[in-house]
């Protein structure tokens, strides 16, 4: 029988079973060009000199509008919104009644009544649900992402989104814009020209190098990116685009876990959340995968202060799960940690593909060896589970690969602990998953944010400031 609803799903097949076994395929940042020279050198560009991300295809986009938008989002929010002006920008985390993390997105408050939310599909949907019980003033509208899988269709948005950044990224900002830009605070937005448009700017920076998110109306976006081209050739810069490819692994530096699984599957206060959510929605169709194996999906649940936004987390406001969060804050927990991977044993996971007729390891893509929507690598010490690896990929900068997750309390940077990496039995039944066997892989515990850059000069936030 078809099912309409996510509720009517997990009716019939255990949430870890529906998710580990998920037949979505492997995850696609998609329309823009999988390399433009080679991810190498575009890994290497954010470092060196500057790179142009085109973010304009693989997130939601929701504006949200009306006299009630600041209280509505505010209740949602572990932030305080106390002093979130216009013109300024926020990394907005909503969490259930239990206090688990539903996912992320990028806030914009563009004025008192009107806000512009960006991020993964598990933030929007919740939005999107809240909003449709009709308890605030506001009117939402939805920008999905762009299709994964395009197959030629034309395909528009309402905005176009580019990130500049790179030690080099000041020369092209000052060209672009005919003369020395405003002096930008972190996370703050202003006004700067490009190709006689003014256009907003947000001060970010992701792969632990500073720079300038910008945006506009889609069709203005050849315009403004060819503009950004020139200005960059007239100053001299060696600007990268950056394709699909390195752009997935540039939050491995500056210490982001982008996919965390949504918390949504078990809690009762839920249900009417999971019979809104269609049965083509993310949260049904997501996949889990990794060595870690339970059948109680709360066990692949992750609270702020283990992905360290605790000092996000503002009890000035009533929001969904505060009372959970109050009661958690003074617990013990894991911490969020960079595990760096001993090349040795990539090599020779690597190398038991190409020994035919002996068992071969789970493959590891580079630079992106990811192959589920939320991944959970068993981190062990000896025989016990101490950490949780959550989201992988290799470092040309560093020449390694990076993986980023969590760990218990006690375990201390320097440490070396055993990655099992590939899942167990054969591999499960997703369509991204071949027949192997499983691996262990040293890794070393390392700090978060890994790059230098991103720990020493971010302005203060979760990427500089360590939370108990």
């Amino acid at each position: 029988m078809s099912h309409k609803n996510l509720h009517d799903i997990l009716q019939e097949t255990p949430a870890t079973t529906l998710l580990r076994n998920s037949r979505i395929g492997m995850y696609v940042y998609p329309v823009v060009a999988p390399e433009f020279t080679n991810w190498r050198s575009e890994q290497q560009a954010w470092r060196d000199s500057a790179v142009l991300f085109d973010q304009s295809h693989h997130m939601d986009e929701v504006v949200i509008e009306g006299p009630d938008a600041a209280k509505f989002l505010e209740g949602l929010a572990i932030n305080s919104f106390a002093n979130f002006g216009t013109n300024r920008a926020k990394h907005f985390v909503p969490v259930s009644p239990e206090g688990h993390v539903i996912g992320d997105h990028i806030m914009f408050r563009e004025n008192e009544n009107k806000f512009v939310s960006v991020g993964r599909a598990p933030t929007s949907n919740w939005l999107l649900y809240n909003a449709s019980l009709g308890k605030h003033d506001v009117k939402l509208t939805h920008s999905p992402r762009s299709p994964s899988r395009p197959d030629g269709k034309l395909v528009t948005r309402i905005h176009y989104r580019f990130q500049i950044q790179g030690p080099e990224a000041p020369k092209i900002f000052e060209k672009m814009n005919g003369g020395p830009i405003p002096d930008i605070k972190f996370f703050h937005v202003d006004w700067v020209n490009i190709a006689g448009r003014k256009v907003r700017a947000l001060r970010h920076g992701m792969a632990g190098a500073p720079g300038l998110e910008i945006w506009g109306p889609y069709d203005e976006k050849d315009e403004i990116r060819a503009a950004i081209l020139k200005a960059a050739e007239e100053a001299g810069v060696d600007l990268h685009q950056v394709g699909s490819r390195a752009y997935s692994t540039n939050t491995l530096e500056s210490g982001w876990i982008p996919s965390p699984l949504p918390g949504i599957y078990t809690s009762p206060e839920l249900e009417g959340y999971r019979k809104w959510l269609g049965a083509d929605s993310y949260e049904a169709n997501g996949s889990l995968g990794g060595s870690f194996i339970s059948d109680d999906i709360r066990d692949y649940y992750t609270n702020p202060y283990e992905l360290g936004y605790g000092i996000y987390v503002k009890f000035d406001h009533d929001f969904v799960g505060r009372a959970a969060l109050e009661k958690m804050k003074d617990q013990v927990r894991r911490k969020k940690v960079t595990f760096e991977w001993n090349a040795e044993d990539v090599m020779n996971v690597i190398a038991s593909s190409f020994k035919k007729g002996e068992p071969n390891k789970k493959w590891i893509d580079f630079p992106q060896p990811n192959y589920a929507s939320s991944s959970f690598d068993k981190v062990m010490h000896g025989d016990k589970m101490v950490g949780l690896s959550m989201f992988n990929g290799y470092s040309f900068n560093e020449r390694c690969l990076l993986s980023l997750g969590v760990v218990d309390a006690d375990v201390q940077e320097g440490d070396v602990l055993t990655l099992i990496w590939g899942e167990p039995n054969g591999g499960s039944g997703k369509t991204s998953v071949e027949r192997h066997e499983q691996a262990e892989i040293r890794v070393r515990v390392s700090p978060t944010p890994y790059a230098s850059e991103a720990r020493e000069n971010y302005a203060e936030s979760w990427r500089t400031k360590r939370t108990a």
